[in-house]
């Protein structure tokens, strides 16, 4: 589950003909791998069982038995995960750590809002964090322009005018990336505590005295808070945006607290305690999936991540088909990195057990899912086309794979099912055939991110990065 905004300059001037024909060349190569890739897993396999010698068939056979147990095998360990956690949520004791805890000794805190061309969006998120019932003489809000060329950097100094708590922070230069981004405010920031936003964000009044409340215990080295579309009935792609929320931070991310997994800090909604923060490292600002891979130092480091499912916040999900693609390849491709660089570190980890050694390699191993349920769809098309074992085996790969549609990350629907149901949106569910479609674009688009970032890891590429376009009216 990772929620965070990265920034780039490809959308920084809205005249910039590259920028604008973006987005129906992302929905036209999604189209173009779609229908290439999928016919491909189903149809290549008869065309192989044609033309192989018998000899050659009978070794293949026995690889696409390997391939198809071992698809099967991983399918079945996500799919009893995300049974676990959906009867957990139902049935079983749940943990809201330090959630009412409305007196206290509040301590100093800084509020990062992290804004690039962030003119339509930023005026509200300050607003939001001035209405906070936190105590005014304990918060600094510092907007970062981060080398913005719209309006943002006019808008933050005119309300720094007129509230004593705005310090803008305006970075001119330096690498791009929303990592670097932090970074940088990092080395601004004097409080212990800080709490970062991205700019589409609104918090709600007593949303910051929730984030903060788990700083009390000194283990905790981060907090993360619920994220909710604002804009959720905008379509039908804002809709099952909504659903799959539900399914991620109602379900999946709660369980986790309860069982004692690991949750995860989603790179805004969040708080860090800063010397935390120094003890392991820093930010990886070569990283696209900076929280991910901040959240895995921090507990191995032997920090608790806490999550507060309580303490709710509003966000922007993408409206159209080609942002939702692209931000889709930059979370793959950033677990994808963290995945490279932190497998064994996990498995080694000596403040986690067992149990969350292993549920934090799931974790991090998510969308490897989808490169392997389209192994297993070609490994049983090629057994039942040759002619090998009854039909049930042969289509075994192809249905569970297609089974897995009903528990996995994305298509998760007995977990979005059990989040509509405590979240009370039970008439959304009439639209869960639709996240079928969904499943096929993301197995698609993931698989094809995951060997794009593995080749880049491999050949030690950087990777570039993608702002989300926002569609707010701009309050100017």
């Amino acid at each position: 589950m990772n929620h965070s905004t990265s920034h780039t300059n490809s959308n920084a001037d809205p005249n910039n003909k590259r920028a604008s024909n973006e987005p129906n060349r992302t929905v036209a190569g999604t189209a173009l791998t779609v229908t290439l890739l999928v016919p491909l897993c189903l149809v290549a396999p008869i065309f192989l069982s044609l033309i192989l010698p018998f000899n050659l068939t009978k070794y293949s056979q026995t690889v696409a038995h390997l391939l198809l147990s071992a698809c099967v095998i991983i399918v079945l360990i996500y799919t009893a995960r995300h049974y676990l956690f959906s009867i957990n949520r139902l049935f079983c004791k749940q943990k809201q750590l330090y959630i009412d805890l409305p007196y206290a000794q509040w301590p100093n805190i800084t509020v990062l809002i992290m804004a690039h061309n962030e003119e339509r969006v930023i005026r509200d998120s300050l607003l939001s964090l001035i209405n906070s019932d936190y105590p005014k003489d304990k918060l600094v809000i510092m907007p970062v322009n981060d080398r913005s060329t719209d309006k943002t950097a006019e808008i933050i100094d005119q309300l720094a005018k007129e509230y004593a708590n705005i310090k803008p922070l305006h970075r001119l230069e330096g690498e791009g990336g929303k990592p670097a981004a932090l970074d940088y405010a990092c080395q601004h920031i004097e409080t212990d505590i800080f709490i970062v936003f991205d700019a589409d964000y609104l918090p709600g009044k007593g949303l910051l005295k929730q984030l903060v409340c788990p700083f009390f215990d000194p283990e905790v080295g981060a907090t993360m808070g619920r994220v909710i579309p604002l804009n959720a009935q905008s379509n039908l792609l804002t809709r099952l945006l909504m659903l799959e929320r539900c399914g991620g931070y109602q379900v999946n991310q709660q369980a986790r607290q309860n069982l004692n997994l690991t949750t995860q800090f989603g790179g805004t909604v969040g708080g860090i305690r800063t010397s935390a923060l120094e003890e392991v490292g820093g930010w990886g600002t070569d990283c696209l999936a900076e929280d991910t891979d901040l959240t895995i130092r921090l507990r191995c480091g032997g920090w608790k991540v806490v999550y507060q499912n309580r303490a709710e916040c509003y966000e922007e999900v993408p409206e159209e088909w080609s942002v939702r693609i692209r931000q889709l390849q930059r979370w793959a491709g950033g677990h994808q990195q963290v995945l490279i660089n932190q497998w064994l570190k996990v498995l080694r980890c000596e403040p986690m057990g067992f149990a969350e050694r292993f549920d934090t390699f799931l974790l991090l191993a998510i969308y490897m899912l989808s490169p392997v349920i389209l192994i297993g769809w070609s490994s049983g098309a090629f057994l039942f086309y040759t002619g090998d074992g009854l039909l049930i085996n042969s289509l075994m790969g192809v249905v569970l794979s297609i089974a897995y549609a009903g528990f996995g990350n994305f298509a998760i629907m007995t977990e979005i099912t059990v989040g509509a149901y405590l979240d009370r949106s039970r008439n959304d569910l009439i639209l869960l055939p639709f996240m079928l479609f969904v499943f096929i674009i993301n197995s698609v688009e993931i698989t094809r991110t995951v060997i794009i970032q593995s080749w880049k890891a491999w050949r030690g590429q950087s990777t570039g990065w993608n702002k989300t376009t926002r569609y707010r009216k701009t309050t100017l």
